[in-house]
């Protein structure tokens, strides 16, 4: 719990804490490959369920990344007060490093995925927005998630599913509601920015913004042949990526 809100999580594995963050308006369970493979890796894998999916619930209205980072917190409290490493993919990333922010003794280390670069075109917000509307055919859907989520050769049609519309409009209104130096930074953790070279919101231009930003403190890695979905399209090399960054953390 925390305050008013009840978060689910789903838990396996046994070792060093990993917390799983998905991307606006989709569920934890994106993660399901990804997470069994750091688990068999010898990691203790905890995957929060965001407000209004699975069995997890909340005010969905009048909230900031700070609220969404508290349920995080709660999360790594619960499980013993870790501290953790938080890995957010895509908007997840945003609650990954205000989480590190916030309760930085709780975060030994961030990782984020896919996120994007500092300022990115509106278009493509928007096209997050069309790609999770139910309401409209999958044909178009189809459209948006191909040019704004998967790289060529990837299928698409995975993601027609998974959506929570009253989810997405809530992060997406949380996001809005916070000032991006609020989270930017992610406080003091070390940090990899696990990249897809075809992801739009990440111009190859942009591939060392955070590292030229915050120093030493950032790994970058790059996944070939995949966007910003990343987690489906390529999740054996995510796994091999964050086991490799995480067995090199300080214990």
């Amino acid at each position: 719990m925390c305050g008013d809100a009840r978060i689910e999580v789903i838990a396996e594995g046994a070792g060093p804490l990993v917390v799983l963050l998905p991307s606006r308006g989709r569920d934890s369970e994106d993660y399901d490959e990804v997470a069994a493979g750091i688990a068999r890796a010898g990691f203790r894998v905890l995957r929060p369920q965001p407000r209004g999916t699975g069995a997890s619930s909340g005010p969905m209205t009048g909230l900031t990344l700070h609220d969404f980072a508290g349920d995080v917190a709660a999360v790594i409290a619960h499980a013993g007060g870790g501290p953790a490493v938080v890995a957010g993919h895509a908007f997840g990333n945003w609650v990954a490093r205000m989480t590190a922010t916030d309760h930085p003794q709780l975060v030994r280390g961030v990782i984020i995925l896919a996120a994007a670069a500092k300022t990115y075109p509106e278009a493509l917000a928007e096209a997050v927005t069309r790609s999770a509307d139910v309401t409209l055919a999958d044909a178009e859907r189809l459209g948006y998630l191909r040019s704004t989520f998967f790289a060529p050769g990837h299928d698409a049609s995975v993601w027609l599913k998974g959506w929570y519309p009253d989810v997405n409009a809530s992060q997406f209104a949380a996001g809005r509601a916070t000032r991006q130096e609020e989270w930017w930074g992610a406080g003091r953790a070390p940090l990899l920015d696990l990249q897809a070279a075809l992801d739009p919101f990440k111009p190859r231009e942009t591939t060392n913004e955070l590292k030229e930003e915050l120093g030493e403190r950032v790994t970058i890695a790059v996944i070939p042949d995949a966007s910003h979905a990343l987690i489906p399209e390529q999740p054996a090399a995510v796994v091999e990526a964050i086991v490799a960054w995480m067995r090199k953390l300080p214990k």
